[in-house]
């Protein structure tokens, strides 16, 4: 197990794991691995578009700053929960609106003490932004439509000024009709009207057809 560019996050061959927070646990049915007495948990790209997205860049983000995390679009926590697991120390408020998916999302939290669930609207930052505080990393995985506009009023209300971003853009929730590449000229105007610049995008293809993976900074 050799460890990445990415703090926590370890390659074996051309896989991802995470070092196991809570051993013998698995989250989503992946797979666990033993090394040196050390547990890792297989993260699966196919499942996770941050794991795309690290195994695609060339320039991986270090994460080797961040002591806080709000993650828009928790869903039932297959991503949250690697980022549990590479970010031990960090304190990550995952943001969540439908309760069907917020249950597992809480029960998951009750084993991982880095994990703070909030039933809430990513649409409405104004309603957690006292209780989150300012983060250094802003992750959104969401299906609405205006997604840039969402991650842009979040970043003004929770994001410090040297944090970093990463919105996964899912084109076909946005638009059926417009290309990849307009739905990206789109959103990095709406971003820029907020004074956030995309240093990077990657398409996640073949693991999430029409998902671009774009990191952000102020």
């Amino acid at each position: 197990m050799d460890p990445s560019a990415t703090r926590g996050v370890f390659r074996h061959g051309r896989d991802l794991y995470t070092h196991n927070l809570i051993p013998g646990r698995r989250v989503y049915g992946e797979e666990l691995r033993i090394e040196s007495g050390t547990e890792y948990r297989h993260w699966d790209p196919w499942r996770s578009k941050l794991a795309a997205y690290l195994l695609k860049t060339p320039d991986a983000p270090s994460f080797d700053r961040v002591r806080s995390v709000l993650y828009l679009g928790g869903a039932h926590g297959t991503t949250v929960s690697h980022l549990s697991d590479a970010l031990p120390q960090a304190t990550i408020f995952v943001v969540e609106k439908s309760p069907i998916s917020f249950a597992p999302l809480l029960a998951l939290s009750r084993e991982r003490p880095n994990l703070l669930p909030l039933l809430a609207d990513a649409q409405l930052p104004e309603r957690y932004a006292a209780d989150v505080g300012l983060v250094d990393l802003l992750y959104q995985d969401v299906a609405q439509r205006a997604q840039a506009q969402i991650f842009r009023e979040n970043a003004l209300a929770c994001l410090a000024p040297a944090g970093e971003g990463l919105l996964m853009l899912k084109v076909r929730s946005i638009t059926q009709s417009l290309t990849t590449r307009a739905v990206l000229g789109a959103a990095k105007r709406e971003l820029e009207a907020g004074h956030l610049s995309v240093r990077e995008s990657i398409e996640l293809t073949p693991f999430s057809r029409e998902h671009l993976a774009l990191r952000i900074g102020s």
